[in-house]
């Protein structure tokens, strides 16, 4: 039981990164069609923002992985 939680709140977190991500490649996208020369300074704001998301991704992966550990 503890394990089928822990996989729900790692889902949960991986599918709210995906949806970031979705998001901000979207809006990035939508940018770029506006200002084409402004390309290069999006491009690098949509990286480090991925980064971000992912980051805080992976923090709420391990977070239901070892916080549902019994004891």
């Amino acid at each position: 039981m503890v394990g089928s939680i822990a996989a729900i709140g790692a889902g949960l977190a991986v599918i709210g990164a995906g949806i970031g991500i979705g998001q901000v490649g979207g809006k990035a996208m939508e940018g770029i069609a506006r200002q084409p020369e402004a390309a290069s300074k999006i491009q690098t704001a949509m990286i480090i923002a991925a980064a971000l998301i992912e980051g805080a991704a992976l923090f709420g992966v391990v977070v239901a992985l070892l916080g549902n550990n019994p004891k």
